[in-house]
């Protein structure tokens, strides 16, 4: 049989029992990550939203567009910018809503 040691060291240790009241290092490890990927899911989903409104269609449909050639200016550097950042935004997004159901 195997047992995983993680060894918090004590300054990190005291700062996740002050950010999530647990004293308990294995509970605000956890705690502590839930927050941050729902902070990171939701700037994510704040920035994609952004776009949405901008452009006023969903990425994928924006992405359909540009690559058919019907968003404006799409080779521009402005619009290119904002195709990649949107889509890391998108993906980003897709990723951090997996990381949390690992840690549900």
């Amino acid at each position: 049989m195997s047992t995983d040691i993680l060894v918090i060291p004590k300054p990190a240790y005291n700062v996740l029992r002050r950010l999530t009241g647990e004293s308990r290092p294995d509970v605000a490890l956890s705690l502590a990550l839930k927050e941050l990927t729902r902070l990171k899911l939701e700037e994510a989903r704040a920035k994609s939203a952004a776009y949405e409104k901008k452009y006023g269609l969903f990425f994928k449909a924006f992405a359909e567009d540009w690559h058919a050639e019907k968003i404006a200016n799409a080779h521009s550097f402005a619009v290119e910018k904002d195709y990649w950042e949107w889509e890391a935004a998108v993906t980003d997004a897709q990723a951090l809503e997996e990381l949390g159901q690992w840690l549900a």
